[in-house]
C-alpha cells in the first residue's frame, strides 16, 4: 500500500489499484450523513467506524454528531494514520484530536466481537466491497457469523452501515437473514453527481417488541 500525491491531490494505491482518492469523497461522507439520519435525537450515541482511508467518512460523522456523541475509529494500518498526521495533515482538520474520537490501531472486527449492545451505529469502509481485495481477514466481516456479531453489538434500532464499490445480492440475503431491516442506496462517488455508482448498505437492527 503507498500514498501518491499529485499536486494537491492523494491517492492510496495497493499495487496498481486505486483503493481511495481525494478526487472522490462524497459516497463516503454520506456514509455517516445517511447514517446519522436514521439516528438523529439519539442522546450520547455510540458510533463505531472502522477504516479511516483518507477520513471523509470521520470528519462528515463529527459535522453531524452531537457535542456528547463517541466515535471509535478502527484503523489497522498504521501507515494510515501517519499519512494522516503527514503529508495530507491540512486535509485531516484535527478531526483525529477531536475529544470525541477515540483512536484503536486494531481490527474493527475486534471490536464488533467484543461489544454487546454497544454501538448506536457501525460504519464499514474497510474495503472495496464485501469481496474484499486489501486484505483476506477482512472477509470474516461479511460472513453469516460476522453479520451476526455486528447485529449482537449494536444496540436496538441501530444501523450497520456498509460501504462498498458494487452491490452484492448474496450479502443483502445475508443480512436481511440475520434480522436486519435492510436499504440499500447508491450514491455517486462525487459531490456534483459524477462519477461511478457506489452502494450503501443501510441495516437496521429491529426495536425490542413492547
Amino acid at each position: 500500500m503507498r500514498l501518491v500525491q499529485r499536486g494537491d491531490a492523494f491517492t492510496i494505491l495497493l499495487d496498481r489499484t486505486e483503493l481511495m482518492s481525494t478526487r472522490a469523497s462524497a459516497s463516503e461522507e454520506a456514509l455517516a450523513t445517511l447514517t446519522w439520519e436514521r439516528l438523529v435525537g439519539r442522546p450520547a450515541p455510540e458510533m463505531l467506524i472502522g477504516g479511516y482511508g483518507m477520513g471523509y467518512t470521520l470528519r462528515a460523522a463529527l459535522s453531524v454528531l452531537p457535542a456528547d456523541a463517541c466515535v471509535t475509529l478502527a484503523e489497522l494500518v498504521p501507515e494510515i494514520i501517519q499519512w494522516a498526521r503527514g503529508p495530507m495533515h491540512r486535509l485531516t482538520d484535527g478531526c483525529l484530536d477531536d475529544p470525541r474520537v477515540q483512536l484503536v490501531t486494531d481490527d474493527v472486527a475486534m471490536l464488533i466481537d467484543a461489544a454487546h449492545e454497544g454501538y448506536d451505529a457501525i460504519l464499514l469502509d474497510v474495503d472495496n466491497g464485501p469481496e474484499g481485495i486489501t486484505r483476506r481477514i477482512n472477509d470474516h466481516l461479511y460472513t453469516d457469523e460476522g453479520v451476526q456479531a455486528a447485529r449482537n453489538a449494536l444496540k436496538p434500532g441501530g444501523v450497520l452501515a456498509v460501504w462498498s464499490a458494487w452491490p452484492d445480492r448474496e450479502f443483502t440475503v445475508r443480512l436481511v437473514e440475520a434480522g436486519f431491516n435492510v436499504t440499500e442506496t447508491v450514491v455517486r462517488e462525487q459531490a456534483d453527481g459524477e462519477g461511478d455508482n457506489h452502494l450503501i448498505w443501510f441495516a437496521q437492527r429491529p426495536y425490542r417488541p413492547l
